[in-house]
């Protein structure tokens, strides 16, 4: 792409769990809920560097309780399990939709590797215990960060 997509149009489906996005160069996307909640832009997330994300599990019946526009670049959130701290860009949505697929099959590969089978590390209440595939030092982000 050689300009920055902008969006033309994002409707929150609370019933079906999607955000449909449509943006100025024809592509639109419907993004689940959940995907949005796994790959959120946050600390809590993505960790503070590379190689320190955090695994996202019991997310399959998320949903998005409100979402509000950051300036002309990028909308935040508010998830119905209390997390509002990621701020999607255009430009993130968008790669959340065009790589959708390959986004889901490494998410469900980190589940597997974590001891997740088929796909029960998606299911409301499940939590990482015991060894994890993903240690972060001492609680991770729960160490003082603001998010």
């Amino acid at each position: 792409m050689s300009s920055k997509p902008v969006p033309t149009g994002l409707t929150v489906h609370n019933k079906s769990r999607v955000l449909d996005i449509e943006f100025n160069d024809g592509a639109s996307f419907s993004i689940p809920f959940e995907l949005l909640r796994v790959y959120s832009p946050s600390a809590e997330v993505m960790g503070h560097g590379p190689g320190q994300e955090v695994l996202q599990v019991g997310k399959r019946e998320v949903g998005i309780a409100g979402i509000e526009p950051v300036g002309n670049y990028a909308v935040q959130p508010t998830f119905s399990d209390g997390h509002n701290t990621g701020i999607f860009t255009w430009e993130y949505l968008y790669k959340l939709g065009s790589q959708k697929d390959a986004l889901w099959a490494t998410y469900m590969d980190r589940l597997h590797a974590s001891g997740f089978e088929g796909d029960s590390g998606r299911e409301t209440g499940v939590s990482l215990t015991g060894p994890s595939t993903h240690q972060h030092g001492g609680g991770g982000c729960g160490s003082g960060c603001k998010h």
